[in-house]
């Protein structure tokens, strides 16, 4: 089991490398589907970058159910469970108000 969560953590380290360059835009929900017009409203770079960063918060984020798993202490697996939950959450909330990765016109 720890061998699973251990690759849970590496794949979002690893989509944190690559959004953080600016790339793999194509990996975000919602803006894969947009229409190019649509697409041509966003800051892609900017996108990706925040991107990269909330991949860097959800491997921290299983840090914690990893050892968890490992020590057998299922309160701090659920609160890794929990601040998962958390971070999604408000990372969505943040990405999808106030128009922050709209490009200025």
């Amino acid at each position: 089991m720890l061998i699973v969560f251990l690759g849970v953590i590496a794949l979002f380290v690893l989509l944190g490398v690559v959004f953080s360059k600016g790339k793999g835009a194509f990996l975000i929900a919602g803006y894969n589907t947009a229409s190019k017009v649509k697409k041509e409203e966003y800051d892609e770079k900017a996108l990706c970058r925040y991107m990269g960063k909330l991949m860097f918060a959800l491997a921290g984020c299983w840090v914690p159910v990893a050892v968890g798993a490992m020590l057998d202490w299922m309160w701090l697996l659920w609160l890794g469970l929990g601040l998962y939950v958390v971070v999604i959450l408000g990372g969505v909330i943040y990405a999808n108000t106030g128009g922050r990765f709209l490009k200025e016109k």
